[in-house]
């Protein structure tokens, strides 16, 4: 029989020979003329799972046209052969630096960076310090933390050096060096609502005898010498510690308003609530507060009745543990004096008004004018005692106090001197009952008729003199 030759091909005829079948993919394995190899036209017969659901056209006799190589062989294709062994790794995905290192927002995370950091100022944190950026954004990093990367050079903005206090714009991009590590902190202990008083039944007794005068809104003591007002360098006893007593079922701890010196006894008030204490306050910052002193002075002041007013400053090499007049730079301070009673030319009895509230102020005044308190060794030095039964401690006593009440009318406390006080003004003479003067708000100032029959005396003696005044002037000018 004469015709074309068949194909050569290695594969016996009628069987699929081995390899990727005859078309691509997307035939699902067909041949290009829409028979399946071995059947019959239009069967079809699978040789494996179809890659297209069925249905689908699988491609077209021009598709078949051009998928045939030379001399009419189709174009077939190698296999694909999974390489044995592990997978190829992935390529590393490169980032974008300047994206990756500068957030919208910084993202403050726990624990610790071991990286530089990188941010971009946005526009809400445009002309804020720097130190202020790292409170919105870094609060976990302190300001110290903050200060010692600006010494080290570590803290930059757009890579120069930049201090706490420089302002960042818009844009810029703030360098942060890593994150340090911080010590666990310990879990706080919840506390009750139920405050812990820390005082022995002698100490919580011995600050209630103190009291003087008991309200709903102050409480005010009569505080003994020795005893300092707050605490400090080497002082443990102080009446601020002792505060916890005074509390009488109150929900709030009392609070001290004013002070007096540690040597100095008598009044000291204090406020049961902070109403009170802000009230209380405003008093002595305005002066409607009054405050008498008495103490025991050494000589006899000139003027009986006068008033000190010196400036006053902290004495230089004394780390402001002592006082002195100082005209230039000194702080305004007045002090009224009144005298009470003499003992000769040795000592005096007086009364001190305060009307500023300087440090030392009441001792440094009598000092500069040569009559130190007694006892006063500090400012008065060895001039400042007296020889025989006369006590070496320090007589100044906080008698009275008067200060307008939170809830209306007055607080007007007096206290007892305390004992060697007391039996120094025994000693000397003197008579305890002259010692509470009025104030001078309390003297009554109406006229009385005496003194109106005096003032009209004097006028009528005034209103003469002037009419005699002008008849020796007219005279005179007759005479020339």
């Amino acid at each position: 029989m004469k015709g074309r030759p068949p194909p050569k091909s290695d594969a016996p005829r009628g069987r699929k020979p081995a390899g990727k079948p005859t078309g691509d993919r997307r035939d699902g394995g067909k041949p290009a003329d829409g028979k399946a190899p071995g059947g019959k036209p239009g069967e079809r017969k699978a040789y494996g799972k179809p890659s297209g659901p069925p249905g689908r056209a699988r491609g077209g006799a021009k598709a078949a046209t051009a998928r045939k190589g030379e001399g009419g062989k189709p174009a077939f294709k190698a296999p694909y052969k999974k390489p044995a062994g592990k997978p190829a790794p992935k390529p590393a995905i490169v980032k974008d630096v300047a994206t990756a290192a500068a957030p919208a927002k910084p993202s403050v995370a726990k624990g610790v960076s071991l990286d530089v950091r990188q941010y971009r100022v946005q526009p809400d944190d445009d002309g804020i310090r720097l130190d202020r950026w790292f409170q919105r954004h870094l609060p976990d990093v302190g300001f110290n933390i903050v200060s010692r990367w600006s010494r080290t050079g570590q803290l930059r903005i757009d890579g120069a050096r930049a201090a706490p206090g420089d302002r960042v714009a818009e844009g810029q991009m703030i360098r942060v060096p890593p994150a340090e590590a911080k010590a666990p902190v310990p879990e706080r202990v919840k506390r009750s609502n139920a405050r812990v008083i820390d005082l022995t039944d002698e100490e919580i007794a011995f600050v209630q005898d103190m009291v003087i005068h008991r309200d709903a809104q102050a409480i005010v003591l009569n505080k003994p010498p020795g005893l300092a007002t707050q605490g400090g360098t080497k002082t443990d006893e102080h009446v601020d510690k002792l505060l916890d007593g005074l509390m009488f079922n109150a929900e709030q701890r009392p609070k001290l308003v004013h002070r007096l010196d540690k040597d100095t006894s008598g009044a000291l008030l204090v406020a049961r609530s902070s109403r009170a204490a802000g009230h209380f306050a405003k008093a002595f910052s305005s002066r409607t507060a009054r405050k008498v002193y008495w103490a025991l002075v050494i000589g006899i002041p000139s003027i009986s009745d006068g008033m000190i007013e010196l400036p006053l400053a902290k004495q230089p090499g004394t780390g402001g543990e002592k006082m002195h007049v100082d005209e230039e730079e000194g702080l305004p301070a007045r002090t009224r004096y009144r005298i009470i009673e003499r003992a000769g030319n040795r000592a005096c009895w007086v009364e001190l008004q305060p009307y500023t509230g300087r440090t030392h102020q009441l001792r440094v005044h009598l000092a500069a004018i040569g009559h130190p308190i007694v006892g006063d060794g500090k400012y008065g030095g060895k001039d400042s005692f007296l020889t025989g039964s006369i006590s070496r401690k320090m007589h100044l006593h906080a008698r009275r106090i008067r200060v307008d009440h939170p809830d209306g009318g007055r607080i007007d406390v007096m206290a007892e001197l305390p004992a060697h006080f007391a039996n120094s003004l025994s000693d000397l003479g003197f008579d305890l009952t002259l010692g509470d003067m009025p104030l001078d708000d309390e003297i009554d100032r109406t006229p009385t008729r005496e003194d109106e029959k005096k003032f009209a005396r004097q006028h009528a003696k005034q209103v003469r003199k002037e009419r005699k005044g002008e008849r020796r002037s007219r005279g005179g000018s007759r005479d020339e």
